[in-house]
């Protein structure tokens, strides 16, 4: 990164703190040298000061696009006008910040926009649309998108995906292919599902195999250690690899060499690899289903992908992509869900996660023919959720205690909350249950009256 500043002692203060965390950076205190550096140096991005004493910030940045038309430019101003931030945004700004007087806040939002950015172009490389998983704003997927951003700098280091069916696994695969710094474009991601076909089969497209090696292996066939190279190896449902496997799976991670079966030549294994699945295989190890040293060499780096029902702020957000996408297929144009549409969306609580949600909006735009989706296009399922008995109603057997002409409707509907949490022994997921409402929602009203809004 270059950072503009002509405040010498802010700039190597912002400096210092975007090396701390990775970033390699120089300085420059005017337009001509910034110009100049670039005239020399390719940079990935440009913090940018509004005022610098020989230009006015706001006219580089089409100067330093031209020469470099990849180049992520961040406007910084002492003075905020949401009229130069739209200015500097069309001339081809990614953002608009205003200094502070301590750098970490800058340095914490300049950071932020990197990873923006270098999602937005490993969606772009990995030929893919705007990723579901990663697609959100929620604190639960910010975790995830953070640890795959850390640990894409470990090209070696071995990740197990954990999550329910449908959260997502194989994209958060995809976007840390794309983010290891090891990973071009031309590297391979390959796939293995461990649980579609039987160990005999998987061991031969995991290792590859001679010819002669067994009956019907007429010719010789290299496995997707071979064919991952360099790249990615993605162990799909590793869960449920039969047990004698797994010990050979042990031992081509341990060693990074294995043998093509029927043959006795060690060939290297380059790849990362990635695995995934949907069981607690520190429990199965215990029951030995699963072996333990191998669930502790997949582990190096854990990541939890959250379940949808814990992300209830990106459900819109998601709702939206999809149906933009859906739209686009059919030739028409995305209109904003109307409010019952959004309490329907809102209120369900996605036990399929965002593959389910993926269908749902796929089946409402098909039935809408349009861009417009109406209740009446989503399934009946959504229409049970929703509606339930409200916070305040007897349904669900939770007391109301309220005193008439004392006690208002949020003074109620926090009893019935509270009452609900202490029968639940404080699991929000089981009171909102009990209130016929979801969780989200339950969050929601717990966030609104100024109560513990966090779970467990």
């Amino acid at each position: 990164m270059l950072v503009v500043e002509d405040e010498h002692l802010y700039a190597q203060a912002v400096a210092r703190g975007l090396r701390r965390n990775g970033v390699d950076c120089d300085v420059a205190s005017t337009g001509a040298e910034a110009l100049a550096r670039t005239g020399v140096s390719t940079y990935r991005a440009v913090l940018l000061d509004h005022k610098l004493p020989d230009e006015d910030g706001l006219e580089l940045i089409p100067l330093l696009l031209g020469r470099q038309p990849e180049l992520t430019v961040v406007v910084m101003t002492a003075y905020e006008t949401i009229g130069n931030a739209i200015h500097a945004i069309r001339l081809g700004a990614e953002d608009y910040l205003v200094k502070e007087t301590s750098v970490a806040p800058i340095v914490d939002k300049i950071l932020e926009i990197r990873r923006r950015v270098e999602l937005r172009a490993a969606w772009a490389k990995n030929g893919e649309s705007k990723a579901a998983l990663l697609l959100g704003e929620s604190q639960a997927i910010r975790r995830v998108t953070e640890q795959l951003h850390k640990v894409a700098r470990a090209p070696d280091t071995t990740v197990l995906l954990t999550g329910e069916t449908g959260v997502g696994k194989e994209v958060a695969a995809r976007q840390l292919h794309a983010l290891s710094a090891q990973t071009e474009a031309a590297r391979p991601f390959v796939t293995v599902d461990c649980v579609a076909l039987p160990g005999t089969l998987v061991e031969s497209m995991l290792f590859g195999h001679v010819k002669g090696a067994f009956t019907g292996a007429d010719r010789t066939k290299e496995g997707a250690f071979r064919d991952a190279g360099d790249g990615t190896l993605f162990l799909d449902e590793i869960g449920d690899m039969e047990l004698p496997l797994q010990g050979k799976l042990l031992r081509v991670l341990e060693s990074r060499t294995y043998q093509r079966v029927g043959a006795s030549e060690d060939l290297p294994f380059r790849a990362r690899t990635i695995a995934a699945t949907n069981r607690d295989l520190e429990a199965i190890s215990s029951r030995d289903e699963f072996r333990f040293d191998l669930f502790q060499r997949l582990s190096v780096f854990p990541i939890h992908i959250p379940p949808l029902r814990e992300r209830g702020e990106d459900v819109l957000l998601l709702a939206e992509h999809f149906v933009g996408t859906f739209t686009r297929r059919m030739g028409a144009k995305p209109e904003p869900f109307c409010p019952e549409v959004r309490e329907r969306l809102l209120g369900y609580d996605y036990p399929g996660n965002i593959r389910e949600l993926k269908n749902i909006i796929e089946r409402a735009v098909v039935l809408s023919e349009s861009g417009r989706i109406e209740a009446s296009h989503l399934p009946e399922r959504l229409h049970r959720t929703t509606g339930g008995a409200a916070v305040g109603t007897s349904r669900s057997g939770i007391p109301i205690d309220f005193i008439p002409g004392v006690d208002t409707l949020a003074t109620v509907e926090m009893k019935m909350i509270r009452h609900a949490l202490e029968r639940a022994d404080g699991s929000k997921t089981e009171a909102a249950r009990l209130l016929g409402i979801s969780r989200y929602q339950l969050l929601r009203r717990l966030e609104k009256h100024g109560m513990r809004g966090d779970d467990t």
